[in-house]
């Protein structure tokens, strides 16, 4: 939920009524939206928060931000995820095969999540994981967490309308998160986190009208994601948004630039992160339990 001002003040004391005993345990959750190609700018920002040794309590992610946080909250390395962002290819994701629904299927999908997370359950991740998908029928989020396998999960929220086909699950056609919420604050909050740090990867710029099918979508998602902007803004304390808005959805060839990108815009935040943890330090994060949401 947005903080109010008598929340911030029970979070924020005034100076003289700050003690050992009413400081509240600060719990950073980190929200990363998508981008598809352009999420290894994700693996950038993780790489900074690590360096710094900034703990993370739980992790929430949308389309390609699902990957990256659910390989890290499943205890892959950073250096691991930098690598296998730097040499993925469209075809580690998906493959061609023509349908009603889409273009292209994301069973290939599986074998290199598979590769690439230490585990392929909720319940067995490091710390917290959230991932949102979006329902078709309503048109609503649909947030799985706590407990069942995330490979399907992952795939639905990477169902890109139009490319990918959309994935069935539990009785519900499933497809990127993205065109339900941009990023996943509020995901993060309810798994209890006190501090959501958001990660949004702006798009590239419209430099002229769609010339195919898929430019068309992309530019369908940018005003879609620009109406419930300031919903998933209410819920964050901070903002990372990388500068590559120069780089194309597909641009996998680029990884490196993408997680220099995410290094830099991160390096910026660190003071208000340390200052932010200069209040208390978070105990270990508690297991927790969430359904699967609505």
């Amino acid at each position: 939920m947005p903080w109010t001002r008598s929340a911030w003040s029970l979070l924020f004391p005034p100076e003289g009524q700050r003690t050992a005993s009413s400081r509240s345990p600060v719990r950073i959750g980190l929200a990363l939206g998508g981008g598809f190609a352009r999420g290894i700018a994700h693996a950038g920002v993780l790489r900074v928060l690590e360096q710094y040794r900034i703990p993370i309590y739980c992790i929430t992610g949308i389309s390609a931000g699902a990957i990256v946080a659910a390989a890290y909250a499943s205890g892959t390395p950073i250096t691991q995820i930098v690598r296998a962002g730097c040499s993925m290819r469209f075809g580690d994701v998906g493959r061609f095969s023509l349908g009603r629904m889409g273009l292209v299927g994301s069973q290939a999908m599986n074998r290199f999540l598979q590769s690439l997370l230490k585990t392929c359950r909720f319940e067995q991740m490091r710390i917290p994981l959230g991932v949102v998908a979006t329902d078709l029928s309503p048109g609503a989020p649909v947030s799985f967490a706590g407990t069942g396998e995330v490979l399907e999960p992952i795939r639905a929220s990477c169902a890109y309308p139009g490319l990918f086909q959309p994935v069935s699950h539990n009785g519900r056609l499933l497809v990127d998160g993205a065109m339900s919420m941009g990023v996943p604050a509020a995901l993060a909050r309810q798994l209890g986190a006190t501090h959501v740090i958001s990660v949004s990867l702006p798009p590239a710029p419209p430099s002229a009208a769609p010339q195919n099918m898929l430019q068309v979508v992309g530019r369908c998602f940018q005003i879609l994601q620009s109406r419930f902007e300031t919903s998933w803004r209410s819920e964050s304390n901070l903002v990372i948004a990388p500068e590559i808005g120069g780089i194309e959805w597909n641009a996998f060839d680029r990884g490196r630039e993408l997680v220099r990108a995410g290094e830099v815009a991160t390096l910026s935040s660190i003071p208000i992160i340390r200052e932010w943890l200069s209040f208390s330090v978070a105990p270990p994060s508690p297991f927790f339990q969430l359904e699967v949401a609505h």
